[in-house]
């Protein structure tokens, strides 16, 4: 039997990873299970943050949601008593900017576009296709 030649390289993966979020780790055991060539930039207090220019063209990219995803919810967010829903990319990239703890995560970045890896279900889509694609569960009709 011949051996095996690619035809094209493999997409450039980038994922944008928290440690301390249990999400984030499910997606970087995926990509590995799924055997996929992945680069990771940690973005947690130990790491290094997106830029403002990154930050732009992240949610320029953003593929199955609103910038506004890109904000974790929690503690921080309501001490800052935020409120982002529908907030346009630009208050999104500032809030960002000022409050890099925010930030969510993962989100995966295929050099083509970008996507949060939430739900999980994502990830595990990403794991099997190398590249961006959203993925959810079937909706039950009612």
């Amino acid at each position: 039997m011949a051996p095996l030649t690619l035809l094209s390289p493999p997409p450039e993966l980038t994922v944008f990873h928290n440690p301390a979020s249990p999400a984030s780790e499910y997606a970087i055991q995926a990509l590995q299970l799924g055997c996929q060539r992945f680069d990771v930039r940690r973005v947690d207090l130990a790491g290094s943050r997106p830029t403002e220019p990154e930050l732009r063209d992240i949610v320029s990219r953003l593929r199955g949601d609103d910038a506004a995803a890109l904000v974790r919810r929690g503690r921080l967010y309501a001490a800052l008593e935020l409120d982002l829903d529908g907030a346009s990319d630009e208050t999104v990239v500032a809030t960002l900017v000022e409050h890099p703890a925010l930030l969510a995560t993962p989100i995966l970045d295929d050099g083509v576009a970008t996507m949060l890896g939430n739900p999980i279900e994502r990830a595990e889509a990403w794991a099997v296709t190398g590249h961006v694609v959203d993925a959810r569960p079937a909706r039950r009709a009612a």
